[in-house]
């Protein structure tokens, strides 16, 4: 049996990278998923992509209205969220020295603001006994230069899961954290080759990681086999935040 077979799941940030080939998993698993973005043609490449079962809104997870618009076609058309996947994020090298308020606020809002209000909102579609699952980074452990004010937001992301881990307790939805490392997604598109190499070569697997691979450690914590986890940050790293 399929091992997420009927459930709805949420995933923000489903047009490429991780939340794309986590969308297209779950499908594969069994559940239905909505998918959102903030750009109408990404969003529509991605539900053909995906195929079947997929129901994406434009939207973005730091305006609180566009939040309510996604979760108000969720319960229209489903009533309910048994898995949310708040994966939407941003991040941008500026070293210390050369952080601007634009660059603090646009990665605050979206990874910070934006996965708190994702979850809070969906607290009243989400079904006793479901899983959500924030998508925070290595960063959070590791410092990497330049990359500081990203850091800073996944370590956000590791509290919050502390802390909603006790609070939602009573109602048995489990809250984790899913940590990769180096993944080959559009975020390291402006890195030039010579600097991928230099983060490759510290990772102990001695490669990165695809995002298919992030999304197997989605389809374990959204599934029933992770029954028994919550409160973890489960590293996807290829061990480089391990030694």
């Amino acid at each position: 049996m399929s091992k997420l077979q009927g459930k709805v799941a949420v995933i923000t940030g489903g047009t490429s990278g991780i939340g794309l080939a986590t969308a297209k998993r779950y499908v594969a698993e069994g559940a239905y998923v909505f998918i959102s973005g903030r750009r109408q043609a990404e969003l529509d490449a991605a539900v053909k992509e995906i195929g079947s079962n997929v129901t994406g809104v434009r939207g973005d997870v730091a305006n609180l209205a566009d939040l309510d618009r996604l979760y108000e076609t969720v319960r229209l058309k489903k009533g309910h969220i048994d898995v949310l996947f708040a994966n939407a994020g941003v991040g941008e090298f500026l070293p210390l020295g050369a952080i601007t308020e634009e660059h603090f606020d646009k990665t605050f809002d979206v990874n910070v603001r934006g996965t708190l209000f994702s979850v809070q909102k969906a607290l009243p579609l989400l079904k006793d006994g479901a899983s959500i699952i924030l998508t925070g980074s290595i960063a959070s452990i590791k410092g990497i230069p330049a990359f500081g004010v990203y850091s800073a937001t996944k370590a956000a992301i590791r509290s919050f899961v502390r802390t909603w881990t006790l609070e939602l307790k009573d109602r048995k939805i489990r809250a984790n954290v899913i940590s990769p490392g180096t993944i080959n997604t559009p975020i390291l598109a402006p890195l030039p080759k010579e600097a991928i190499a230099q983060i490759v070569a510290g990772v102990p697997m001695a490669r990165m990681g695809e995002p298919d691979e992030i999304a197997n450690a989605a389809v374990f914590l959204g599934s029933d086999d992770s029954s028994f986890v919550t409160g973890i940050e489960m590293f996807v790293d290829g061990g480089v935040a391990q030694i």
